[in-house]
Formats: structure tokens, sequence, C-alpha cells
């Protein structure tokens, strides 16, 4: 493995690797919905890789011509790419909320969004409207033989696993109630000496006191059990991380002020203030529902991501995507012309959380820009030695991920692999080498799968790379006829899901 150079100067880190208007292109609308074999391939399928690709993102940046104000409240949709034998299939279809349908038939934008989004027309058109509309853009699960589109404010949608259509929202069973919440990070636990493996989630109702709900469900996708506590402030919770025997949250340090959201002046998130001066708090909820909750104070910091965490001799480990202070649009901004030396850059953090004395230290892993975090999914919840993470293509300065960074913990190298000066990158997704069940294979072996926008030829394509040594670049590039907007969030079966 080699090691990155982090001594660039200062000047050499002022060239950007990008065009803006390259990377702009890539949050353009894709209206269009496709079914077919993708024929156009550099390199070879690997043959033991076999499963389905999935990917959720906004796949709408305007409705008829009329931008939305922020990504993030674009309508969901979902990409598959079924492999097999060498050959792979794509699909993505829209997912149909109540919101999308709504709009399509209307041509302009009805809803509010999270993000910034306003109904054209002024505070007038948007004030006492608290009405937030479902896009289901966030995640996509395959568990229990359900398919689950995710947005972290409302319930999952269903789709069909094989067509991608739409089938509704999903109560889990009758286990959410209407507009109750079901987050879109979801954690997978593997099952050891012969367990099945472990789904666990959250959702979080935030106000003056914020309520977290736990749920974890067998692979059937019954509910195992579920338990409900209350922390107080308003609790800004997008992710969490679990160990054997807790659920990790960060409550970042942030206060609401709902009046000019309730006025029609400001989104929501808009009127979230990040606080410097107040402490970010690592909040443990043990998994058996009945242990007290332990709160511990460490250093200001905003997290969207985290990465994994572990229990050893008495202390958790956490490490975090951190940003010095809550990256946002304003009501004026344009997301698409944003100042990337201005914003602040995610870095890699790991937390020490010692609970004899309840004290947190950290320490920077990684300052390089970066997002997007993975691993081998046998060791969530574990000690681990390899991450594979979203990163920038310069080491210094705030930037659009190009490349994937792959982290060797043990140590200390790093390999990159960089997709600049026309390329953007998005999350990997880990998938562990196929081999029989008595077979040891090492952490770093396997595939990383991930959605790529080239500029050059405005289309997307599947990269797939050898985690054992990502600087070889693709075994295989998988070009599809399109682009696809940037995404968010992605997962992987083994199920090879065609109609």
């Amino acid at each position: 493995m080699q090691n990155l150079e982090t001594s660039q100067s200062q000047t050499a880190a002022k060239t950007l690797s990008y065009d803006r208007t390259d990377w702009q292109r890539g949050y353009e609308s894709q209206p269009n919905e496709s079914d077919y074999w993708i024929d156009d391939i550099e390199g070879e399928i690997p043959a033991d890789l076999e499963g389905t690709f999935f990917r959720n993102g906004p796949g709408l940046l305007d409705i008829n011509g009329e931008p939305i104000h922020h990504p993030f409240d674009g309508d969901g949709m979902v990409c598959a790419i079924a492999i097999s034998d060498g050959r792979a299939h794509f699909r993505n279809r829209f997912v149909h909320t109540e919101g999308y349908l709504a709009e399509q038939k209307a041509g302009k934008i009805l809803h509010r969004g999270v993000f910034g989004t306003q109904k054209p027309g002024g505070w007038l058109s948007n004030i006492f409207d608290l009405k937030i509309k479902n896009i289901a853009n966030t995640n996509i699960i395959y568990w229990g033989g359900k398919l689950l589109a995710l947005w972290e404010a409302a319930e999952p949608y269903r789709l069909d696993p094989c067509t991608l259509e739409t089938i509704g929202l999903d109560s889990l069973d009758g286990l959410l109630k209407p507009g109750e919440p079901f987050a879109a990070h979801p954690r997978i636990e593997k099952g050891q000496n012969g367990a099945g493996d472990t789904l666990v989630n959250f959702s979080v109702k935030p106000g003056l006191s914020s309520t977290i709900t736990i749920y974890e469900f067998d692979e059937s996708g019954k509910l195992l059990h579920s338990h409900a506590h209350t922390i107080p402030g308003f609790a800004f919770l997008h992710d969490m991380v679990i160990t054997p025997n807790y659920c990790i949250f960060f409550q970042n340090p942030v206060s609401f002020n709902p009046l000019p959201f309730v006025l029609g002046m400001r989104s929501a998130a808009q009127c979230i203030q990040f606080s410097p001066k107040k402490p970010t708090q690592a909040i443990l909820i043990p998994r058996n529902g009945t242990d007290e909750v332990k709160v511990l104070e460490t250093e200001p910091c905003f997290v969207f991501h985290h990465c994994n965490a572990w229990e050893e001799a008495g202390e958790v480990f956490v490490d975090s995507v951190c940003y010095e202070s809550f990256p946002n649009v304003g009501p004026d901004g344009d997301f698409l012309e944003i100042d990337f030396d201005s914003l602040p850059a995610g870095e890699l953090w790991r937390f020490k959380l010692n609970l004899s004395d309840n004290t947190v230290e950290h320490k920077v892993i990684e300052s390089r820009c970066c997002e997007f975090p993975t691993l081998h999914p046998n060791y969530a919840g574990q000690p681990y030695r390899y991450l594979y993470i979203g990163a920038a293509n310069s080491p210094t300065g705030n930037a659009p991920l190009q490349a994937i960074l792959k982290v060797d913990f043990l140590t200390k190298e790093q390999q990159i692999w960089s997709v600049a000066p026309r390329g953007f990158a998005g999350e990997p997704v880990f998938v562990p080498r196929a081999v029989s069940p008595d077979t040891a294979t090492a952490e770093d072996d396997g595939w990383l799968l991930m959605l790529m926008y080239d500029a050059a030829k405005h289309r997307s394509s599947l990269v797939i790379l050898d985690a054992r040594d990502i600087t070889k670049g693709p075994v295989a590039l998988l070009h599809l006829k399109h682009h696809i907007p940037y995404g968010l969030h992605g997962s992987f079966t083994s199920s090879v899901l065609l109609p």
C-alpha cells in the first residue's frame, strides 16, 4: 500500500482538480426511467460477484423547470443493477410518493422542502403550511423480503424488489402509525455462531425534549423488540452506530427556532442554528432497553454520518465524519454556486468514550475532506482495520468528492483512487468476496461498488474496485446510457432481483 502525500504546499492545494460546470451538470434532473442490459463494459465483472446493487437519491432537481432549493429536497429515484454470470441489468424508477404524483400532475412545486425549497409566491404562499412532503430519497434496503425506500421524517415506501414499482407506504406490519418516522440509517449486526443477522434502526421525534425509539428486527423482518427514550432538547440525529451493547448517537449542538418556518420565510433546516460554545453529546442507549442511558460531552462538532463503533476494555470507540459547524444553504443562496472554501469540510475523527469516568477524548484521523464511509459488513459494531470513504482529490481544502480513500488503521497506510478531473465519486458499498462458509478471508477481501458521474460524457458508470488494492483502478466499469444525479445511500443484496 502506498502512503498519501499530505505535505503539499498551499499553492498546490489551491489548484482545483475539477471544473465547476462539470460538477454542476451532475445535478441535472433525470426524468427518464430506463430498463436495459448494460452492454458497454470495460474490463470484466468478477465471476463471483452475484447480487443486486441498489442506490437511492434525488432524481429530480426541478419541477417543470422550477428548481428546488437544495438537492436533499429532490424526489427519490431508486436505481438497481442486478449482476449475474458476468452480466448486469440496469433499472431506475421514481418512488411514487403522494407528493411526487401530485406535483407531476400539477406541473409545479406544491410542497415545502425541509432544506429550503418553498412553494412559489413567497412567504404568503408558505405561511402556516407545515406539511412536509415524504420524498423517500435517502436510502434503500432489502430486508425480510421487502424493498424499502427510506426517508427519516416519515414511514418508508415499499417497492417491488424486481420491478421497482411503488407498492405504497409500509407500516412495518402495523408497527408505525401514519406519519411516524423511521430513520434512513439502519445498521445490520451480522449473526454469530449460527445466529441470524439483526437490523437495528431508530426514529426521532424532536421537540423541546426529543424521543428516540430503537427497533430491532430479525432476518424475516419480524420485530424482536423496541424501546423509547426521552432526551432533553431538540435533537438533530441523522445516523447512529451500534455495538453489542449500545446504540450510539451524537446530539449535535444546535437549536431550533420554528417561527421563520411557521411564517413561511424559511425552511425547517434553515431554522437550525449551530451553537459552537455548546458541547456535542454522545448518547449511549443500552440495546436491552432497561439499563441507564449514558450522556457524555465532547468538543463541539456536527455529525451527519458515523463510520463504526466498538467496545474495548470498558471503553467505547466511535469513528465519525465531523464538521466544525452545520453546513447549510441559506434562503438566498444557490447550492450550485456555493463557495466550497467558505463551508466546513468533513474530517474523520475517532472518539474514545470512557464509561467509568464519563469522559471523551478525540483525535483527527484524516483531515482530507471526506464523506460516505463504508466497511466490511461483518465488522459493524466490532473492532476493524479497514475503512473506505469518498474523498476529495486534494489532501487539503473543501471540494466535491472525486476519489475513494482506503484507510488501514493498523499500519496507518492509505490508498487512494481518483476520478479527477472530470469524474465525481459517490458512496462506496463494500461487497465481501463470495466464498464457502468454512473459508477464511481477509477483512479487505471483497469488492467496492460505486456509482460515478463522468462529466466528459455526461453519463454515470458503476465502478467495481478490488478492495484489497484500489490503486490498481477498476476491475470493471459498467457504463450507463445516461447520467444519474448525485445520490445519497445504497446497499447490496446477494439476491439477483430481475423480473
